[in-house]
């Protein structure tokens, strides 16, 4: 009963410093990730931009995920429990098809600030997409992406032959493509149990992001990392922002609010796609029973024509992949003259979205 009451009083202090126009406003703001995990990272930064665009007139309280869990995202936002949250729309697939299909791309991973900020463009400009998160009753407000994930395994996988007959867990219908494609068998399992998996040889690796070795404790069974490009994680949704804490802001606090969140959407990649992934490198180098390969030159080839094939096949079939791929391509583009700068990402998309978007009609 006590942690009720505690949940009920912060949805009330929020909604009094939301009507509150001459306080600061106070927004609850959800990552539904632990301290270490990227998500959470970057709602501690959001909550440093937020205060810095606004003078201090807005804050946020981030809250744990024994308050808000991913699962409970949609009722949180829609009840007020939070005001602001980490809502993946891979996780709501029911929710949000249309915002899916660029997940269906993913083998097009190959810079991680490029696929985020292609998906927060796609999210923006998408009318459908635009559509599907006015039902869900929030307003979307830039993405971010993983690494580019690589096989982690307990065999060794140098060719295209080693994967014969392997079963990799599959983060993904796109990655399932790809292994079936070169004889492989995709298992669906929560990332949860690839340990465990692992470890007792239900399967022979995982197609992940080198994460993985530490946030899942894989460095300690697995025995192999070949560095063959998969493709990444980047349909997220960093910011989702309730429609009626969005509704209640002025024009000025919207824009300052989307300064914020434009800042804080490269953060998450920073740290899924760069930060952690050196952390785990270097884990996997001090463990002298992991050998990292590189690919035989035909076997990367092979991997590069199928994720090709596959990009162009998923483009065919879906106009707004189309569209998605040809956003990829676009921040390709701009990433490799602006570099993997958070900051300066942050403002390039600012000219390159942001502007050109009227905040006072965005998300009704």
């Amino acid at each position: 009963m006590t942690r009720l009451f505690k949940l009920a009083g912060l949805a009330v202090a929020a909604s009094l410093s939301i009507s509150g126009a001459a306080q600061a406003q106070n927004l609850l703001l959800a990552p539904a990730a632990p301290g270490p995990h990227p998500a959470n990272y970057m709602y501690q930064q959001f909550a440093t931009f937020l205060e810095e665009e606004s003078g201090g007139a807005m804050t946020g309280t981030v809250l744990g995920p024994e308050v808000v869990s991913l699962p409970q995202m949609k009722d949180a936002l829609q009840t007020g429990l939070a005001n602001v949250g980490n809502a993946l729309p891979l996780y709501f697939a029911a929710d949000f098809p249309q915002t899916g299909v660029a997940g269906d791309l993913a083998l097009l991973g190959r810079s991680p600030h490029a696929m985020a900020w292609a998906m927060t463009e796609f999210g923006v400009t998408c009318a459908p997409c635009q559509d599907e998160f006015k039902e869900f009753g929030a307003v979307f407000l830039g993405a971010g992406s993983s690494d580019v994930y690589v096989l982690i395994t307990t065999k060794p996988v140098r060719s295209v032959d080693d994967l014969q007959g392997l079963r990799l867990r599959s983060g993904g219908a796109p990655y399932s493509r790809w292994a079936e494609n070169f004889g492989a068998t995709p298992v669906n399992l929560p990332v949860g149990d690839t340990f465990e998996a692992m470890s007792q040889g239900t399967i022979d690796g995982t197609m992940a992001s080198i994460v993985d070795m530490l946030s899942y404790r894989l460095v300690d069974v697995a025995k192999y990392v070949t560095d063959v490009p998969l493709g990444t994680y980047h349909v997220t949704s960093n910011f989702t922002t309730a429609l009626d804490t969005w509704n209640d802001m002025s024009l000025e606090q919207r824009t300052q609010f989307v300064k914020a969140a434009n800042r804080g959407d490269p953060q998450l990649t920073d740290r899924w796609g760069f930060q952690l992934p050196a952390e785990a490198r270097a884990a996997v180098e001090a463990n002298s029973d992991i050998e990292v390969i590189t690919p035989d030159a035909d076997f990367l080839a092979a991997s590069e024509a199928f994720a090709a094939a596959d990009v162009a096949a998923k483009a065919a079939e879906n106009p707004l992949s189309a569209d998605f791929a040809a956003l990829v391509e676009k921040w390709e583009a701009i990433v490799e003259e602006v570099g993997n700068d958070p900051e300066a990402l942050a403002a390039r998309a600012w000219d390159e979205i942001w502007a050109k978007v009227d905040l006072e009609t965005y998300g009704q």
